[in-house]
């Protein structure tokens, strides 16, 4: 039997993960949803699905590229910081490594599960040194559903970060997920509001103990 066709990501999708670095605001047909805590969050309504999907920019003060990107990819140390976390490891299968990521929901939802490729590369677009690390769920047999928790099906992200010019990194961050149910339209609006500018918060937090470890 033979092996299925390697998965992974186009250069074309890092470059534009990178030009979408250069902006400071997306054009319609996405809205400006908030900005808080130096971020701004814009999103754009998928009419296929009934969802949106958000465009994050921001900063991260006194935590360089380099540094937030190797704290992004570290799941063992994700695990420490991110209260969300319920499970999170990679495993190879048929040679394609493949990441599992159980999301604690508050009750009485049910948990969510992702299972997804991942790729990250360092980019230099005109002398600019970026990072870029592109994300989208897969299906594989070897992960099957699990009774009680929701498997999320559709599931994008992509995330650029480089130099803001003094000791920390400019951010930007694509999403979108499918995450199944009736997720109620609070904690949908709590997520994209409060829980996006708290992840990057938390994040900032992680890269300042991340350093101090090494």
């Amino acid at each position: 039997m033979e092996a299925p066709p390697r998965r992974g990501f186009s250069e074309e999708q890092f470059r534009a993960a990178c030009s979408e670095l250069g902006q400071t605001a997306p054009g319609p047909p996405w809205q400006l949803l908030v900005e808080s805590m130096g971020v701004s969050i814009y999103r754009l309504y998928d009419e296929q699905s009934g969802l949106y999907e958000y465009k994050i920019f921001g900063g991260l003060a006194d935590c360089p590229p380099k540094l937030c990107a190797a704290v992004y990819m570290d799941l063992e140390f994700r695990k420490q910081w991110d209260q969300y976390v319920k499970e999170l490891y990679e495993e190879t299968y048929d040679g394609e490594k493949i990441i599992y990521w159980e999301v604690k929901y508050p009750f009485p939802l049910s948990n969510r599960d992702y299972v997804y490729i991942r790729e990250c590369q360092e980019m230099d677009v005109d002398g600019r040194k970026i990072w870029v690390v592109l994300a989208q769920s897969v299906s594989v047999p070897q992960c099957p559903e699990k009774p009680g928790i929701i498997r999320v099906k559709s599931y994008k992200q992509s995330l650029a970060i480089e130099s803001d010019g003094k000791t920390g990194s400019k951010v930007y961050m694509y999403y979108f997920d499918n995450p199944g149910g009736m997720i109620p339209s609070w904690l949908v609006n709590w997520a994209a509001k409060s829980g996006v500018p708290a992840f990057l918060k938390d994040m900032q937090k992680a890269c300042c103990n991340y350093s101090k470890r090494a």
